[in-house]
């Protein structure tokens, strides 16, 4: 994956406030690939520790990260028993919107 993609994913997840969720195609997108939300979760597999890969999830509000549960709780995030995520659309996160 191209180092440059990487790290305008990480400075965009960076922006993501705590509390809140955003997706990898909505990442995705706001970095100009708009088809590329799959590269985005391999860049959250390996990002340095102050990005906050937890706040980053599926497209249909899941978790794709099972361990993330805690970090997003601590966030006042709720995370139902199924990995959804609690008003999910309420907890979005939109960078097109936000930047």
């Amino acid at each position: 994956m191209e180092e440059l993609f990487k790290q305008q994913v990480y400075q965009v997840v960076r922006l993501i406030p705590k509390g809140k969720i955003s997706t990898y195609g909505a990442i995705a997108k706001a970095v100009g690939y708009p088809n590329h939300s799959r590269q985005v979760g391999h860049a959250m597999g390996v990002c340095p520790k102050d990005v906050p890969a937890h706040r980053v999830i599926n497209s249909s509000g899941k978790l794709s990260v099972p361990s993330f549960r805690e970090r997003l709780e601590i966030e006042n995030v709720v995370v139902q028993e199924n990995g959804q995520i609690k008003d999910f659309k309420k907890l979005f996160w939109n960078p097109l919107e936000e930047l």
